[in-house]
């Protein structure tokens, strides 16, 4: 029997009707990189941009190559299967696949190692879900779309909406025999600002898909980062609507939880309402719910730590009883979020440790360090603008977090871009192999809590009947 899945009203079935409760890990940081994941500054392109010309194209390709290899293998795909982990959801750059300078040419050599995960996945019985992390044009503001800027420009240029359906049409083409594949991401937290272009956009990309490949789930994200969907009205048929549930009390900057985060009280039942509003539409429409992403940072402290694994505990609770789909985020990374995480006296973190360590002092990552030298500066700013300006909408959510893409990912993105490529000065084959090496799990440090949380809510039971 084949195990493609298929929305059986509120469900995700196999084709002999057994329910399928999806339990997954985003892979962050492999084939769209994030700068809090793998330790470098602002965004991807610009940080690659500035290694290659430090290390030269040829060293450059055998070091982002050996990455991406070490990064996901044969012992990552068994241990999450060994974890009860059924489901990858993949990001991917648009970048792999198509170059700016010529557009809607593919790049066959993209899907090397896209093509290996999945086989390596399907062989350990783990479902895909590949996603399109960064859209040309930039679907939204943030450093995690490779955007180098603070605007979305996707959504005013039909020439970047029409080279996405291209790439879709390539990708579905690619993958619409392979059952293990459990469907397509398209778009990775659309900021539509209007609100008017994504409805629309998606029904343009699911029929561009569905002439290729009518059998593959759709998984679409909600506007405004995947939490808002009363803009759409009825659902697409075979589609998952995926919210990303991020608890603010699981973020770096939280004042604990239970406790007060950003003037807000956050306890379970917090956390369970922000998470019944986020899903009001997959209910309304009777469809299933997936959540694409969520899970809290761990800064290192042990008691915050703790706190952030009863947030954790009590989000998967949640999951269970409303028997929804979930997909944690991150796999792996240099230790903020990650299951697996590189060790404190890998290759990696010896030559990048001073450097990490100057970032998180600046504070020039939103996601991984709130707080240092650029916050007690942005503060008198984000009075400034609230008072002058009352009515300004800043995007994306606050004044705060506009002024974070603005200071952190920008001001202070660019200038330490070049220096952590200078970190690469000087540096032999064998040197970028080792810091790439550092990456496979061989050399990682398993979170072993966090992985028997995930083992533990298997062991309960994932819905089939």
């Amino acid at each position: 029997m084949s195990p493609l899945l298929q929305v059986d009203g509120t469900r995700l079935a196999q084709p002999d009707g057994t329910t399928v409760r999806l339990r997954g890990a985003g892979l962050g940081g492999w084939m769209n990189m994030e700068n809090f994941i793998t330790g470098y500054p602002g965004n991807e392109a610009a940080m690659r941009s500035a290694v290659r010309d430090v290390l030269g194209e040829r060293r450059y390709e055998l070091f982002f190559d050996r990455l991406l290899t070490a990064f996901f293998g044969e012992a990552d795909a068994a241990l999450l299967a060994a974890k009860g982990i059924n489901c990858v959801r993949i990001p991917v750059n648009y970048r792999h696949f198509e170059d700016d300078a010529r557009p809607f040419e593919i790049r066959e050599e993209g899907f090397a190692h896209l093509d290996r995960v999945v086989a390596l996945c399907a062989r350990h019985g783990i479902y895909t879900v590949i996603d399109l992390h960064s859209l040309p044009g930039y679907q939204n503001q943030q450093w995690h779309s490779d955007n180098p800027t603070h605007l979305a420009l996707f959504w005013d240029h039909p020439h970047f909406q029409d080279r996405v359906v291209r790439l879709w049409e390539v990708i579905a083409d690619r993958y619409k025999h392979n059952p293990w594949v459990a469907g397509y991401n398209p778009i990775n937290e659309p900021a539509d600002d209007s609100g008017r272009v994504l409805p629309a956009y998606y029904q343009r990309l699911a029929g561009a898909i569905r002439a290729v490949d009518p059998h593959h789930i759709l998984f679409l994200d909600g506007n405004n980062y995947s939490t808002e969907f009363d803009l759409f009205d009825e659902p697409i048929e075979n589609a998952v609507y995926t919210c990303h549930d991020y608890a603010r009390a699981g973020f770096a900057r939280s004042g604990g939880y239970p406790g007060e985060t950003d003037g807000a009280w956050i306890d379970k039942q917090q956390v369970e309402e922000a998470f019944l509003r986020r899903t009001a539409y997959m209910r309304k429409t009777g469809t299933p719910v997936w959540v694409g992403e969520f899970g809290p940072v761990y800064t290192g402290d042990r008691a915050r730590d703790e706190q952030c694994a009863a947030l954790l505990s009590d989000q998967l609770e949640i999951y269970r009883r409303h028997e929804v789909s979930w997909s944690l985020w991150t796999y792996k990374d240099v230790g903020l979020q990650g299951m697996v995480h590189i060790a404190p006296d890998s290759a990696y973190q010896r030559h990048f440790g001073d450097f990490v360590a100057k970032k998180h002092r600046l504070g020039a990552e939103a996601w991984g360090s709130p707080n240092g030298t650029i916050r007690d500066l942005a503060a008198p700013l984000e009075h400034l603008v609230a008072s002058e300006f009352p009515d300004f909408t800043a995007r994306p959510f606050s004044t705060r977090q506009w002024l974070d893409v603005l200071l952190r990912h920008i001001v202070l993105g660019q200038p330490l871009v070049q220096e952590y490529a200078e970190v690469f000065r000087g540096l032999g084959n064998d040197d970028v192999l080792a810091l790439a090496d550092s990456f496979s799990l061989e050399q990682c440090v398993q979170r072993d809590w966090l992985l028997d949380t995930v083992a533990d809510d298997a062991r309960r039971g994932d819905g089939a009947h």
